[in-house]
């Protein structure tokens, strides 16, 4: 495959405005359930119940299309450190350590040895996360799933103080924004990257299932020193378009990104076969950062990184505005 592909996301079956629309639709149906222990709900990157001092923090996710990929290749013991690590992250912008994980596995038959190597790939996750497996469901449903494929969603409890939650509330024009590597696409756009992939290049498919990174024992280390960070972005489906979450009041500059060249091989494959303008391209894939952390002590968190012996980007400022990622680096000028 040498010619690019002017597939988009969209035409690849992902609609992400239509799913944005559908989250505005059920909003009043949801807050329809609250009580005023409710925090914060719909539209964070955690979910907030208050519990006395503290708050239960709590994220669900899936893994995608990313599992087409794991059955191509007949490769299973990663894709659940992914699951764990697209609710662990979440739950880490608002300063939650997770507490205890569930997972849902769906499939027409139970296939043990492929089953036992995803539970491998959770109790990875948890470990890294230091989240207690709790339990989970496993369900068969013949007829609803084609034979060989299976479906997975996770579901995750964590707690912060009240007094050490981060909400990006005090946020504040100048502060800085730094970035850490993503370790490839994680666990968003694979609706779109299987159309640029073919079925024979098993080699690709398998680098492409390098599991999520969790930021769970950086994070954490961070958290450690008080008022250092003040905002925490996850950066999956939307891709850098997420950062806005932390504070829609402000907008945030981007003078500095990782170099194309400096991603993986797999990943520049991928982009080098898409013809997505660079807009498209940065509201859907991550572009080599992961997460996203904010400071007003750029110092003392670059030697709190450097310590912890943790690559990452300064990548530009908090400004007053209205929720707008502003690019201006060498290779893009842009706002999304």
């Amino acid at each position: 495959m040498n010619k690019k592909s002017d597939i988009s996301y969209k035409d690849a079956g992902v609609d992400i405005e239509k799913g944005d629309l559908f989250v505005e639709r059920i909003k009043k149906k949801v807050l329809s359930t609250y009580n005023d222990r409710v925090y914060q709900g719909v539209g964070g990157f955690a979910s907030l119940y208050e519990k006395g001092d503290s708050y239960l923090a709590a994220g669900t996710d899936g893994v995608g299309t990313k599992l087409k990929f794991a059955i191509d290749v007949n490769k299973h013991d990663t894709i659940g450190i992914d699951l764990v690590a697209m609710c662990v992250n979440d739950i880490l912008c608002v300063g939650a350590k997770s507490s205890f994980f569930m997972d849902y596995f769906a499939s027409s038959h139970l296939d043990l040895s492929v089953s036992e190597d995803v539970i491998d790939g959770i109790v990875d996750g948890c470990k890294q996360s230091q989240a207690v497996l709790i339990g989970g469901e496993t369900a068969e449903m013949p007829g609803m799933y084609s034979l060989g494929d299976y479906d997975l969603a996770g579901f995750v409890v964590g707690e912060v103080l009240k007094e050490n939650l981060i909400d990006g509330t005090t946020l504040k024009e100048g502060d800085q924004i730094f970035g850490l590597p993503s370790s490839g696409f994680h666990s968003n756009g694979f609706s779109l990257i299987r159309q640029l992939v073919q079925e024979d290049e098993l080699e690709l498919k398998t680098a492409l299932l390098a599991p999520t990174r969790i930021y769970h024992k950086t994070v954490m280390e961070l958290l450690k020193y008080d008022g250092l960070v003040k905002g925490m972005a996850h950066i999956t489906g939307g891709g850098l378009k997420n950062i806005p979450r932390i504070n829609k009041k402000f907008n945030y500059n981007i003078t500095n990104l990782p170099q194309t060249t400096e991603l993986p091989s797999f990943v520049q494959t991928i982009l080098e076969r898409s013809s997505l303008l660079s807009k498209q391209l940065y509201e859907t894939f991550n572009m080599g950062i992961g997460f996203v952390l904010i400071t007003d002590r750029p110092d003392e968190l670059s030697q709190k990184l450097e310590t912890l012996n943790e690559r990452f980007y300064l990548m530009g400022s908090v400004s007053k505005g209205d929720a707008l990622v502003c690019f201006d680096t060498d290779e893009i000028k842009m706002t999304l």
